[in-house]
């Protein structure tokens, strides 16, 4: 049992005794006998956390020794509980104490004085802390806190830390604050939600009325693409950024909803290890040549560049022909679209701007000596790079009214590839660099070295650079310091074609081959080189041109004059089932004869 705690004016003068009992007894074993009890009474009156807590005693181990030598604390071993009565006879309250040091140990008891004076100083003392101000009650316990030793301050935060744990989410609705704890608890993740749901009943219906599990999902959609595209995907996108007013499922719903969509990205992030998908073609024939050398595409359509001269819009859903448009003199070697306008570049020098809607020729672009290699537009700017080894800065005020800026000269042999943001353009050229120059002022900033031969692709995000040569490597750099930080090597020839997301590199080759690549594998220095390439993908019968891929498929291009569409999201069972495409016959293909 331990030892009830002394009032605090006792706590002072006993812990003064104990010093000066401490001063006079350390190193003295002849103590005289009227001393020695004394002493042992002062020991005995005193808890034994409060002298084992006083530094001067607990460190004087002379005096611990002789105090278990003394005989009149040997007398008191195995005393378990002593009663006395005081000189009138009245009972007192006797309290055990005991102490250990090493194998000896001693109990020993106080009595406790009558209390009754106590109580009514007690209620005193109420009575006037009642009528003060809280600010005076506050400096009062301060003063009493600042009397009292170490061991009655742990009691004190026992006492105080239950009262300092608040539930707030009960507590907030019964105030009326309802939307505050809904507030609070959507932050949490999926994990968490979960374990809140079980805290108790009160928590589980401001989780439940809230529909905190619909903004959960809600916040996935937004900021994460895979959530997105299984959202518009599966239609559950229509029950999403509803208010209550409206008529939507309950909470329930979206309790059980989440789950499945976990499911679905787990299967979905399988599917592109193992490389299971299924395969649609398009067949883009021609009589005068083959070759599909650039495309684009969205939920609705997909948008060809060809060798024959001509760009043709394709139906996503039916993979049937919707348009062709022709102007060009020259293959169409690049393009690029928007809600408004598509953009081409061709072998005849010339850039064209065309209506997305309409096919109707807007405006033509004649600047460069030769073949336009590639293009990028975005926010009223627009870049273009050619043969003739330079590299053109647009204003775009709109589709009719386009305006040289600046051309940028500094490569030695063809410009094939173009990207910018706010910051840099960046160019890639047959002549094994990578030149890096300012949005802003178009002024030059650096040259990224490392590619044995001539580069014929690159993208361009944030701080990273990937870039494909036909030296047959892919290059990761850091565009901000120059640095390579890693090369992918797989292909057997030129890296013709490369894109990147968060997740994967995905590349295309003169080889006919698609590999995807483990990105963040690639940027770990420590990972081994066997296990960045996820997948090799081999479908196309040539040289595979261009590619564009999201978080559901890859849709190519090749010289073999197909249009594959690559759908990790819609795998057929027999493919699931067996754990990869074993046949090479695609799901469904559309035919296209040009006349």
């Amino acid at each position: 049992m331990g030892a009830p705690t002394p009032p605090a004016q006792d706590v002072r003068v006993m812990t003064q005794r104990v010093s000066i009992f401490t001063a006079s007894f350390g190193g003295n074993n002849n103590m005289d006998p009227d001393i020695e009890e004394k002493s042992l009474e002062l020991m005995c009156s005193v808890p034994r956390s409060l002298w084992l807590g006083c530094s001067n005693l607990a460190e004087s181990m002379c005096a611990l020794r002789c105090l278990q030598s003394m005989p009149s604390v040997r007398c008191l071993q195995n005393t378990s509980v002593m009663e006395a009565q005081n000189e009138d006879d009245s009972p007192k309250k006797t309290t055990v104490f005991q102490t250990s040091n090493g194998p000896s140990s001693v109990i020993v008891s106080r009595k406790r004085p009558s209390e009754g004076n106590y109580e009514k100083e007690k209620d005193v003392c109420i009575k006037f802390f009642d009528q003060w101000s809280e600010s005076d009650q506050v400096e009062f316990v301060e003063h009493l806190i600042s009397r009292m030793c170490h061991y009655q301050h742990g009691h004190i935060n026992s006492y105080l830390k239950p009262m300092l744990q608040r539930d707030f989410i009960t507590a907030l609705p019964a105030q009326g604050l309802d939307h505050i704890a809904e507030n609070i608890l959507s932050f949490l993740d999926a994990r968490s939600l979960c374990a809140a749901e079980l805290v108790c009943k009160e928590w589980q219906r401001v989780i439940s009325e809230g529909m905190l599990w619909k903004k959960l999902i809600e916040r996935m959609v937004r900021t994460d693409p895979l959530w997105k595209g299984l959202s518009e995907r599966h239609q559950w996108e229509k029950y999403l950024f509803k208010n209550r007013t409206t008529e939507i499922p309950p909470n329930s719903y979206y309790r059980s909803l989440y789950p499945k969509i976990i499911q679905d990205i787990e299967t979905i992030e399988a599917n592109w290890r193992c490389g299971r998908h299924n395969l649609q073609r398009i067949q883009c024939r021609s009589e005068n040549s083959k070759g599909v050398y650039c495309l684009q595409y969205d939920d609705d359509k997909i948008i060809s560049g060809l060798r024959d001269n001509s760009i043709k819009i394709w139906d996503k859903q039916t993979l049937e022909c919707l348009k062709i448009l022709t102007g060009h003199t020259g293959s169409v070697l690049c393009l690029q679209y928007d809600e408004r306008v598509i953009v081409t570049g061709s072998s005849d020098s010339t850039v064209r701007v065309w209506d997305v809607n309409s096919g109707e020729v807007l405006n033509t672009l004649i600047h460069h000596n030769e073949a336009v290699l590639h293009l990028r537009f975005c926010n009223g700017l627009m870049v273009t790079c050619s043969k003739d080894r330079s590299i053109a800065v647009w204003d775009m005020a709109s589709p009719t009214d386009i305006s040289l800026r600046r051309v940028l000269v500094g490569h030695r042999a063809a410009v094939n590839v173009v990207d910018f943001d706010d910051k840099y353009i960046v160019s890639a050229s047959g002549d094994r660099t990578i030149k890096v120059w300012s949005t802003s002022t178009c002024e030059f900033v650096r040259t990224l070295n490392g590619h044995k031969r001539g580069i014929a692709c690159l993208q361009y995000r944030d701080r990273l650079v990937v870039s494909g040569s036909s030296d047959n490597t892919i290059r990761l750099w850091d565009i901000e310091c120059g640095a390579c930080l890693r090369v992918l090597e797989g292909h057997e020839e030129l890296v013709r074609c490369i894109r990147f997301d968060n997740k994967r590199i995905v590349s295309g080759a003169y080889d006919g081959k698609i590999k995807v690549w483990d990105l963040q594998a690639a940027l770990d220095p420590r990972a081994p080189a066997s296990t960045l390439c996820l997948r090799t993908l081999v479908e196309h019968s040539g040289r595979v041109f261009r590619l564009q891929f999201d978080e559901f498929q890859i849709i190519s291009s090749s010289h073999d004059d197909t249009i594959l569409i690559w759908d990790f999201l819609n795998v057929s069972p027999n493919i699931a089932s067996n754990g990869q495409n074993e046949g090479r016959s695609p799901s469904r293909t559309y035919t296209y004869i040009s006349r």
